[in-house]
């Protein structure tokens, strides 16, 4: 005798009428391409009717579906065709409403030449847009029928995934240069910077960018088609090589030349070598402009620059995310450690000059540039802030969160950028430590200088035990007056203890775009 699961129990009729309802198979639409062997199914924004990228389907056994940039899925399983079909339905930031018995998903029946429509409701202020690099951006798309920019089906670059982008407007043109790449035809990709150019983008440019991804043209091995070392130095010098804190200037000759900071590097904590390096246009590669002293940890360009006007000066100010070192916006200073300052609130007549903060009569934080101490970030105001040593509320860049406790929190590496709509200075930056993910939330904030007070932040991106770091604020892409933003960082499932990697996107970089008018940022207004 069979197990009934509801022998003995009460069945309140609401609860079934409830999931009859939420599990009705999704609308039959507007069928793709004729002659089509493939069924389509399309995941969209309720709100937006827009294709939400980056959904996962998985039936009852365990098949499991992503959607591509336009939110389609192209399914053909033998023995599942023509039949009614769940898929439970999974994205970050974004849901499926859940029936009586607690399951988010859709009944399908999937026919051939047909298209078969899942609505989710975005649940965070960030809109995913789509998957700027790597394999199969448009895979089912391509696969449907339909017609997607060819860039998508070459794959300009050979690109598998892409890691942490920088991006500078250098002599009219948009360059950007990325960390390690790996590659389809081994596990072991190129580690010494890969690099691309695009036009400045216009309005029209943002709009179809956003839509169908940035069309980079690569620099690439003539002889293999994938992209190519931009600062490749001599085979017998070992270890990978990262840029970042790229930086425009003109020479004496009032020409333009692009500078960033090298590492060289033995994995991630072992640094070999670092310094200034300089693009040279004659060979498209970056070359040592200037080694720094390996001891200097502190002296060097970090993360996404930006100029500041202070002190009767104009500055390069440097920190990821939090604008904590300054340099002249000179080529001569950059190349001088020692011009290099710090900012700081750390006590130095102690014995441990970061063990407390200095403070003022009042009792408050004595924050001033300096040459000698290191920069305080926010781990170390967390760090006294638990000690008791000054208020939560004083911190510069430990901002409070508007999430669960509301406590202070500890930025990862992010971005901060003046944004014309809202007059003031807008940090873009991930979390160590989030409630959903240790590396996957981003939050917003504002202030009303680049080096804070950033005090309250807004959380506009989530990404469930995935990871999403590095992010960055591309202000050429602002739109609206600045009104509409965009980000992106690298999506993975590296940190994040998941050992779930989704196919394509793991290890790739993803677009969001953010309206600053969102009521959901009202918190992130009323700091400073």
């Amino acid at each position: 005798m069979g197990l009934n699961p509801f022998h003995g129990r009460r069945i309140d009729r609401m609860v079934l009428l409830l999931a009859a309802q939420t599990l009705i198979a999704a609308c039959a639409v507007a069928a793709p391409p004729e002659g089509s062997s493939w069924a389509e199914i399309r995941v969209i924004d309720e709100v937006t009717g827009r294709g939400v990228p980056l959904v996962e389907l998985e039936t009852v056994n365990h098949l499991r579906f992503v959607t591509d940039n336009a939110g389609r899925i192209a399914f053909l399983e033998p023995g599942l065709m023509d039949r009614e079909i769940y898929f439970s339905v999974k994205s970050h930031g974004y849901e499926r409403e859940k029936d009586g018995f607690g399951f988010a998903g859709a009944r399908i029946t999937p026919r051939a030449g047909t298209v078969s429509e899942i609505r989710v409701r975005r649940t965070m202020p960030a809109e995913r847009m789509c998957r700027l690099t790597g394999e199969g951006r448009s895979r089912d798309s391509i696969l449907l029928g339909y017609d997607v920019p060819q860039r998508d089906a070459e794959n300009s670059g050979r690109v598998a995934g892409q890691d942490s982008v920088q991006a500078a407007i250098y002599r009219n043109r948009v360059y950007w240069i990325w960390g390690d790449t790996s590659r389809m035809e081994y596990p072991l990709g190129l580690f010494r910077v890969a690099g691309a150019t695009t036009s400045i983008p216009n309005q029209p440019d943002i709009a179809n960018w956003s839509e169908r991804g940035i069309p980079y043209n690569y620099f690439v091995d003539p002889d293999t088609g994938f992209t190519r070392a931009m600062m490749p130095l001599p085979e017998r010098v070992q270890g990978v090589i990262w840029i970042f804190g790229l930086m425009v200037m003109r020479d004496e000759s009032g020409v333009e030349r692009l500078f960033g900071h090298y590492s060289r590097r033995k994995g991630l904590a072992d640094e070999l070598e670092h310094g200034i390096a300089r693009f040279d246009d004659d060979t498209e590669r970056f070359v040592v402009a200037k080694e720094f002293p390996l001891e200097d940890k502190w002296r060097r360009p970090t993360g996404n620059p930006i100029l500041w006007e202070a002190d009767g000066r104009t500055w390069w100010l440097f920190g990821s995310p939090t604008p904590n070192v300054r340099v002249p916006a000179t080529i001569d200073a950059v190349l001088d450690p020692q011009q290099y300052e710090a900012f700081t609130c750390a006590d130095p007549d102690t014995d441990n000059v970061l063990a407390i903060p200095r403070l003022n009569e009042s009792g408050q934080p004595e924050w001033r540039w300096q040459t000698e101490l290191p920069p305080t970030e926010s781990a170390m105001e967390l760090k006294w802030i638990k000690a008791g040593l000054y208020k939560a509320s004083e911190a510069r860049f430990a901002p409070m969160s508007n999430g669960k406790g509301r406590e202070p929190m500890n930025l990862h590496n992010g971005s901060v950028r003046w944004n014309e709509y809202r007059q003031r200075w807008i940090m873009l930056a991930g979390q160590l430590g989030g409630d959903a993910s240790f590396l996957g939330e981003v939050w917003y904030v504002e202030a009303d200088a680049p080096t804070g007070p950033f005090q309250r932040a807004v959380k506009v991106a989530t990404h469930d035990k995935q990871t999403f770091y590095n992010v960055v604020h591309h202000p050429f892409l602002d739109s609206e007056g600045g009104r509409v933003i965009y980000f992106e960082g690298t999506y993975t499932n590296e940190f994040s203890g998941n050992p779930h990697r989704t196919p394509r996107y793991n290890y790739n970089q993803i677009l969001y775009r953010l309206d600053l008018d969102d009521p959901k940022l009202a918190a992130a207004r009323e700091s400073g």
